[in-house]
């Protein structure tokens, strides 16, 4: 990334974390609970999905700051105004968890994904994996639905309908991979708010899928696969 996306992120994302810290002093599910109220084990699916996601969403982040600098098109900036503010704000929130639980935000010798029943993983195919949900993982990203450095720094180059359309992809296969995500995490995890929180996670990524599809289609384009 370049000195001006840093700059971008920096002057935004301290905010954000504070707003998630703030929302996790105060965060209860629909029963009235505290997330801070049970202390998950260190490799529990509530510890898992809380690191993996918010390194998911980092990606988010930068890829939305990048394309608000290659392109003029209103539809697209605002879109990723969106993503980039409400998914650096839930990443606080994740991180705010992991801090009040006493747990690492990095597990050394612990692969993405391992919280997930082993039966949701996939088999390699060829030059990529069958990620959880079905979610495909290209050789080399971190995670199924998650862009590669390549994939990145290509975005980075493009400008315009092709940045638009480019950015309008990865971030397609982003959020399937952050919805089957979050929906392990709805199905696995115990801490009522942090379930509450993937079930958002759900219903906004799956509502922004639909909005995307629409923006690929005005401009001609598609998802991939």
């Amino acid at each position: 990334m370049t000195r001006t996306h840093w700059v971008a992120i920096a002057a935004v994302v301290p905010a954000l974390l504070f707003a998630g810290a703030a929302t996790v002093a105060s965060a209860g599910g629909d029963d009235g609970t505290n997330a801070a109220a049970t202390v998950p084990a260190v490799d529990s699916a509530e510890a898992g999905f809380a690191r993996d996601m918010a390194v998911h969403h980092q990606q988010a982040v930068e890829m939305s700051f990048i394309v608000r600098d290659r392109t003029q098109d209103e539809e697209v900036r605002r879109l990723a105004y969106d993503i980039a503010n409400t998914q650096a704000g839930q990443r606080g929130t994740l991180l705010g968890w992991l801090d009040l639980w006493g747990l690492p935000k990095v597990l050394a010798g612990t692969e993405p994904m391992a919280w997930l029943k082993s039966g949701e993983h996939g088999e390699e195919h060829g030059g990529q994996h069958a990620g959880h949900g079905g979610v495909e993982q290209r050789d080399g990203a971190p995670m199924p639905g998650m862009a590669t450095r390549a994939e990145l720094d290509r975005l980075a180059r493009s400008s315009g309908k092709q940045a638009e359309i480019l950015y309008l992809r990865l971030m397609t296969d982003h959020h399937r991979g952050g919805v089957a995500m979050a929906q392990g995490c709805a199905g696995l995890c115990t801490v009522q708010a942090e379930r509450n929180l993937a079930q958002r996670m759900v219903d906004g990524q799956q509502a922004e899928l639909e909005l995307m599809a629409d923006l690929l289609k005005a401009r001609g384009a598609a998802p991939r696969g």
